[in-house]
């Protein structure tokens, strides 16, 4: 990757899937999924004769599913989410879905034109000012639309006001990008080697639980070393 550019969302391809190769491809148990498609959130699987098969498209919507549940939200609002979700949406598209979720949010992102969206910043934003709030993290496009962090809108809003250049953003995001991964990788490596054999051969519902309970205290300590680093930094002086 060009240092400073933002990756854009992947997504590992599926080959078709049975209902029992699905369950341990999200860890849900089948009474789960079952559930889940009879309330409309994963499509119904793929009938090729007698048997049903399930797509990356299942794999993707059941792993936001389970994204959302872990930040805390109820089923009602899981099921207004996952229905403003276009039915023609790639496996992709949800991916991208799940990038916009964040521990701390108190409301889910929601898909806006332009048009709504200079109504919700209060001014025109100009294809630079698009260019940096997608940087900054606020909004990520999505085919002529934006998914929209609606709790961080004016924040970014005010960080255009303020003159902030987007190249900064950028480099910020390829930062995050960079240090994310390798914090990852450090945090897997703990978890197998201290944290996973705890359970021994169990590890599933059990484990699988524990693993969504500890993720947005992962998160939150990030934050909190973050925020401490930024402010050491700040009282320092220029160079």
């Amino acid at each position: 990757m060009v240092k400073g550019e933002v990756r854009a969302t992947q997504v590992t391809p599926v080959p078709e899937l049975t209902l029992d190769e699905l369950t341990r491809r999200v860890g849900m148990s089948v009474r789960t999924v079952r559930f889940y498609t009879t309330k409309g959130l994963v499509p119904p699987p793929v009938r090729r004769g007698r048997s049903g098969y399930y797509t990356a498209e299942h794999v993707a919507r059941l792993e936001l599913v389970r994204e959302l549940q872990s930040h805390g939200f109820t089923l009602s609002a899981i099921e207004r989410y996952v229905a403003g979700i276009p039915g023609d949406a790639t496996p992709e598209d949800i991916a991208l879905a799940r990038t916009m979720l964040a521990p701390w949010q108190s409301d889910l992102p929601v898909e806006m034109d332009h048009a709504k969206l200079e109504t919700k910043a209060g001014r025109t934003l100009s294809a630079e000012d698009v260019a940096t709030l997608h940087a900054l993290g606020v909004l990520r496009p999505r085919g002529s639309t934006y998914l929209v962090a609606r709790n961080q809108l004016s924040i970014g809003v005010r960080l255009l006001e303020l003159g902030f250049p987007r190249e900064v953003g950028v480099a910020a995001a390829a930062i995050y990008q960079e240090h994310g991964e390798q914090m990852a990788k450090e945090l897997y490596e703990v978890i197998q080697a201290k944290l996973a054999p705890l359970y021994g051969d169990d590890q599933s519902e059990h484990f699988r639980e524990v693993m969504e309970r500890l993720k947005p205290l992962s998160v939150g300590g990030l934050v909190t070393a973050y925020e401490a680093a930024v402010a050491r930094a700040a009282r320092s002086p220029r160079r």
